[in-house]
């Protein structure tokens, strides 16, 4: 099915996913403001939250199915398998956060049905991000986004860490903000346009390549974008905000967050400056440093969460190594590590929100000894998420590692491939303590009676996540094969291109 874009017949059927979701937040914004007194309230808002997520994956998978692809002259929005993959990415994401947060907001007395309607519009801007064909869609996604997760963050008012985690975030991400959105405008100025397929005509046509407005705004866009995924040196804000957010948010930022970032980015980067050589070598640095600094970090932590955030930095490390493979392998792999990376920290994070119930954010790798014993299905769950972050075979963790090594290797990005390869057995110093302190550890006197609180949404989430882990471990052909036909690709430089280096 060919999408004239230009008409508003099919505009509207490419946008329909985003006009589905759009409609179901206005309904959950309406139905909270009728009910929001209860915990039956919160309750009515959060089933038509999943009806909304469903609906909308149902907009995709209708897209998908008829095989939906745009004709005629460049547009602002994208119809391709790499955005319909996203998309099915972030409604999952955010159907699983919903679903954890049923007995977490209730029992933590946040009576906010805000929080769903936040949640959805969160979600609305990711997949305009990731099907952005235009810088100011990408950006209009980008801002829709992160406003909501601020909010998000500190939707705990009781909390002085949430306050202090939702002001810091604001204030470097409106300050990364100001970065993206200059660049965006020194790119304007360089190529007159703001449309990824134009503005890579234009680099090639007038030879922009070299140009110092071009690369000053590209540049500027890294620093915006590398804020967004928290990579190195722009990481500073995650490990508090993530420690102070509640933690089923915790979870959505570490995962639709993260991957919306990165489908932007990569989108951005291979059509829009596929022809600029510059932007390699700083990707390749952003990699290293990052896998290196998050890693490193994190063998130093000893609250789970935090440990967490620094290992979601480094897990930021491993998907820019995909992005400097780039072209389709360095794509595909970004899918499948997106993918398996989402399933298992929205499973350790649902698990955590059980363990630390009134204050999560004290929970120590010591606070998990004897868990083995007293609750042995969590703690085989918890064991299953730490392999997989890992990346140890027979896990979804270890194919996405593998594919981006792969990947990697075909672009003849080896030192990257070592690098990814030393910082993953660098990470058994902190994923593996967990797992000994739940089968190796006595548990303390103090802790015999601590409670391990899962709701039975929370613990379908969990089971569903592994079980998932597990399959695509041991077979992950399909997987692969949706990475493979949904990457992006884009024309190789043109020979005069080549000539003069770039």
């Amino acid at each position: 099915m060919n999408l004239d874009l230009t008409t508003t017949g099919d505009l509207a059927r490419a946008l329909l996913p985003e006009l589905t979701l759009t409609t179901a937040g206005l309904l959950v914004l309406l139905v909270t403001a009728w009910r929001h007194t209860s915990a039956r309230d919160l309750r009515i808002a959060s089933w038509v939250t999943l009806a909304g997520l469903a609906a909308g994956g149902a907009a995709v998978w209708w897209l998908w199915w008829h095989t939906a692809r745009s004709a005629g002259p460049p547009s602002m929005i994208a119809v391709d398998d790499f955005r319909f993959v996203t998309d099915a990415l972030f409604l999952t994401a955010a159907g699983l956060t919903v679903l954890v947060s049923f007995d977490y907001l209730e029992r933590e007395g946040l009576l906010v049905p805000e929080y769903y309607v936040l949640l959805l519009f969160a979600t609305l801007g990711m997949m305009l991000m990731a099907g952005g064909e235009d810088l100011m869609v990408v950006f209009l996604g980008l801002e829709l986004m992160s406003v909501s997760v601020y909010v998000l963050a500190g939707i705990n008012r009781k909390s002085g860490a949430a306050a202090e985690a939702a002001l810091k975030y604001f204030l470097l991400g409106a300050f990364a903000s100001g970065f993206l959105l200059y660049g965006i405008a020194l790119v304007y100025g360089a190529t007159a346009t703001t449309n990824l397929t134009q503005i890579a005509a234009q680099v090639r046509s007038l030879s922009l390549a070299q140009s110092p407005m071009l690369l000053i705004g590209l540049g500027l866009l890294l620093v915006g974008f590398g804020f967004k995924v928290a990579a190195v040196p722009f990481h500073m804000w995650a490990p508090d905000v993530y420690d102070g957010a509640p933690t089923p948010v915790t979870g959505y930022m570490a995962t639709a967050v993260k991957a919306a970032a990165f489908a932007a980015l990569v989108r951005v980067l291979l059509e829009g400056f596929g022809d600029v050589a510059a932007w390699r070598p700083i990707v390749w640095w952003l990699a290293v440093a990052t896998m290196v600094v998050g890693n490193v970090i994190a063998l130093a932590q000893r609250r789970v969460k935090r440990m967490l955030a620094y290992s979601s930095i480094a897990h930021a490390g491993y998907l820019l190594v995909a992005v400097a493979a780039g072209m389709g392998p360095g794509s595909a792999a970004l899918l499948v590590y997106l993918l398996a990376y989402t399933l298992v920290t929205l499973a350790a994070f649902a698990l955590l929100a059980a363990k630390g119930r009134d204050d999560e954010r004290e929970v120590r790798i010591d606070d998990l000894a004897g868990l083995g014993h007293r609750r042995p299905w969590l703690a085989l769950a918890l064991a299953v998420c730490m392999l997989s972050l890992l990346g140890f075979p027979g896990t979804a963790g270890f194919i996405g590692k593998w594919y981006i090594l792969v990947a990697a290797t075909l672009m003849h990005q080896t030192v990257l491939a070592a690098i990814l390869v030393l910082t993953s057995v660098v990470s058994a110093g902190y994923y593996l303590p967990v797992i000994m302190a739940m089968y190796m550890k006595p548990e303390p006197f103090d802790q015999a009676h601590a409670g391990v609180h899962i709701g039975r949404a929370a613990g379908l989430v969990v089971a569903a996540c592994v079980v998932g882990l597990l399959v695509l471990g041991i077979r992950p052909n399909g997987l692969l094969d949706l990475a493979r036909t949904s990457a992006i690709v884009v024309p190789a430089p043109t020979p005069a291109a080549t000539a003069t280096g770039r």
